[in-house]
């Protein structure tokens, strides 16, 4: 029965400073420098920001992301049509082919944090957790925890 597709998941603290962010590493993947900007009180959304190097031999994908801050997080991307930028969300996800980094930066794809409980403050960190299609842990257990900073 494989009606549940392998999960991989990845606590990470996003910072509201690029500064002050952490890198991670979840199997063949390394999550670098996931960070968000401060927001004005009374902003009711915000972007995240990280780069993601698949050093697998696997395409994954980044499927969803979670955040308690927020009352929902979805995946996004902006591009100009007609010289519009336009911002679309991504259900199917951000694709992270083998070999590869994926960066998601302003103006492009992003984590899309909306109805914020409260602004984000400059440097406060900022709980998110994010969900790939394909586990590749090998050790067993809670891959959730398996995922490590690797810088303070």
């Amino acid at each position: 029965m494989r009606f549940l597709p392998r999960i991989l998941t990845a606590a990470m603290l996003f910072i509201a400073a690029p500064a002050f962010a952490g890198d991670y590493t979840l199997g063949k993947l390394e999550i670098d420098q996931p960070w968000t900007r401060a927001t004005p009180p009374g902003a009711k959304a915000a972007g995240g920001f990280v780069t993601i190097v698949n050093g697998g031999e696997e395409d994954d994908r980044l499927v969803s992301a979670e955040a308690a801050f927020a009352g929902r997080v979805e995946l996004h991307t902006m591009d100009m049509t007609d010289g519009v930028m336009k911002m679309r969300h991504l259900p199917e996800g951000i694709p992270v082919p083998a070999g590869e980094t994926v960066n998601l930066a302003p103006g492009g794809l992003h984590v899309m944090f909306m109805d914020l409980q409260e602004p984000i403050a400059e440097g406060a960190p900022v709980p998110v957790t994010l969900t790939f299609e394909k586990g590749r842990h090998d050790r067993g257990g809670d891959v959730g925890r398996q995922a490590r900073r690797t810088c303070p």
